[in-house]
């Protein structure tokens, strides 16, 4: 194999697996030793620079960082990273100082966004340091989007979310709300210099069954049927409640209905349990309530009675696993009838933009997404960007935010007259030696394989009759610095300089994961079976040094290094070196475009 890169930006970025997969890329061990330090407000302003809304997504991300957490490897649970950054956000300090500073002086380009969700609020802040003017339109009373329409107010409260939302708005963006935008063309011939849309997947869907039309007064479609909630429309919901569908909007869904004074609510999945799309923790908190969750179910009809819902019939069916992990579904024979007064459809959700004429130089997909340039975000008319759920369909606020970074360097670089993507700022990297273990440090670098602190709750008494009552209360400055320990600090690296090796293998035999050997190089399907112990995860990569006076090479498996340290501190020469490597993913806050 080559001596690998260590300069090549995504190489070490790649090695922090929590940050790699973070659509945002947020650098998620500096901001939890920040966490560690008692520092809550620079924890928080570092998350805000990159996922812009820390205090929401504390509550309500889908985590993809946790799943990638290196503790995966060596324990069972990973680092609640989701729930530090909430510390981090309860805890925060003024941070009026830390905010960017938006020019009373305009740069004379006024930019649409045209929906006030996470995706173009994110765009707006982005923009407004530059000198842009930007107007803001948005159906709904006030902005937020989805995370005011779609999360119920016992995940995410309403002050949280107005606190992060104004934040951008105060910055100065002219707030069009209760203005809903029908026709694109109109808006093109505003003249704007760009526009973003950023609109979500408004289009809950339906199921037509037979019955359907009988019984359309009980059917509820469950992300209209929460937007309602939200904003005080509806506040109530009577008898036997079934809910259909086996996402995170199900899962709200049931919760919601079961605090609005339903009877009973049943989740009816026609899947199996452990291929819905519903996150673990959002069906653990629903069954914990003791909201059941069926599966192997679908339906098959709505039964009724002179246009009065009485249930619905399902078919039973049996999952059986294949040999690639797929399920296949095999009817049993047999119907179930569950007897019900309303039906929450909580099925997926489509885009939806019949505002937007199909003449006005945006091609559309057989998806009715679309077609964009998946790195600029750019769509086949060059004045319009997309980002957020709009774009490729339903994700989460995470990629909203990421979407929104894209998109306002698209912008920038457009009004400026620019090539988007010849033009657009670097990755970057920067190494800066760290010290470790028995040396001075920012933080404890031991490995203490402690279980992950589970998050105090409010009275279930309680949180059941209020719809508004915070049910996860969050880990309190005691908790978060514990789970704090529980990094692994994967952003500090172990840095190898062959010309001060001498091949003592001290640092093979003091690691405590057999992940560094000394060997001759070879190709990499064969160099990953001849070290100390082989290296089968082809998806992280190998380290291999320049070669060292024996010939041989040091490779060491990044798949399982815990990063302790303990290496440069065995190390006689120096040759190892512990350096915490910061990854430069471009916005436009973070680099002069000119």
């Amino acid at each position: 194999m080559k001596p690998t890169n260590i300069f090549d930006p995504n190489y070490f970025h790649k090695v922090v697996d929590c940050q790699w997969a973070c659509p945002a890329h947020t650098p998620v061990p500096e901001y939890i030793r920040l966490i560690a330090q008692e520092r809550y407000t620079e924890a928080y302003m570092l998350n805000w620079d990159s996922n812009v809304f820390p205090g929401v997504l504390g509550r309500t991300c889908d985590r993809p960082c946790e799943p990638a957490c290196r503790r995966v490897r060596t324990e069972e649970n990973p680092v609640a990273i989701c729930r530090l950054k909430r510390v981090a956000a309860d805890n925060k300090g003024d941070i009026a100082a830390y905010l960017p500073k938006v020019p009373a002086q305009k740069n004379g380009r006024k930019i649409a966004l045209i929906g006030g969700g996470p995706a173009s609020l994110a765009v707006a802040r982005d923009l407004l340091p530059l000198g842009y003017e930007i107007d803001l339109f948005d159906k709904d009373p006030a902005g937020g989007g989805m995370m005011r329409s779609q999360i119920p107010a016992f995940r995410l409260p309403e002050e949280v979310l107005d606190e992060e939302v104004n934040l951008i708005l105060d910055m100065g963006v002219n707030a069009h709300f209760n203005h809903e935008v029908t026709s694109m063309k109109e808006m093109l011939d505003k003249n704007y210099d760009a526009y973003f849309v950023g609109t979500g997947a408004p289009k809950g869907r339906d199921l037509e069954l037979p019955g359907r039309a009988e019984v359309g007064p009980h059917i509820h479609i469950g992300i209209e049927w929460l937007a309602s909630v939200a904003f005080g429309h509806i506040d109530s919901i009577e008898g036997k409640v079934i809910v259909m569908g086996g996402g995170n909007t199900a899962m709200d869904c049931c919760r919601t209905a079961l605090r609005l004074g339903a009877e009973s609510v049943s989740v009816v999945v026609r899947s199996a349990f452990d291929v819905m799309k519903a996150s673990d923790w959002e069906k653990e908190d629903a069954m914990n309530e003791g909201i059941p969750i069926i599966n192997n179910h679908p339906p098959k009809a709505y039964v009724h009675e002179n246009g009065k819902l009485k249930g619905v019939l399902f078919d039973k069916v049996e999952a059986i696993k294949g040999d690639d992990g797929r399920y296949t579904y095999e009817p049993t024979g047999e119907e179930v009838f569950m007897e019900c007064d309303h039906v929450l459809m909580a099925i997926g959700q489509d885009n939806h933009c019949p505002w937007i004429e199909r003449d006005v130089g945006i091609e559309f997909d057989k998806w009715d997404c679309p077609v964009l340039d998946e790195e600029t975000l750019q769509s086949d008319n060059p004045k319009v960007f997309f980002g957020g759920d709009s774009a490729f369909g339903p994700e989460n606020i995470i990629w909203a935010s990421a979407h929104a970074h894209k998109a306002a360097i698209s912008i920038h670089l457009f009004c400026q007259g620019k090539d988007l993507k010849a033009d657009r700022p670097p990755e970057g990297v920067n190494l800066l030696s760290t010290k470790m273990g028995v040396h001075e440090w920012a933080y404890d670098s031991n490995h203490d394989p402690s279980a992950r602190h589970l998050v105090p709750h409010a009275d279930p008494a309680k949180a059941l009759s209020d719809v508004k009552l915070e049910v996860e209360l969050g880990f309190d400055r005691a908790l978060g610095a514990k789970e704090a320990q529980r990094c692994l600090n994967c952003d500090v690296q172990t840095v190898f300089s062959e010309k001060l090796c001498i091949e003592c293998d001290a640092c093979v035999d003091i690691c405590p994961m057999d992940c560094i050997s000394f060997t001759e190089n070879a190709e990499e399907d064969v160099l990953r079976n001849l070290l100390t112990a082989p290296a089968s995860n082809k998806e992280q990569d190998l380290y291999v040094s320049e070669d060292l006076k024996t010939g041989r090479v040091m490779v060491k498996d990044e798949d399982v290094c815990l990063h302790c340290g303990l290496c440069a501190e065995r190390c006689p020469t120096n040759a190892w070196d512990m350096q915490r490597s910061v990854v430069h993913v471009p916005q436009l806050g973070s680099y002069s475009a000119g």
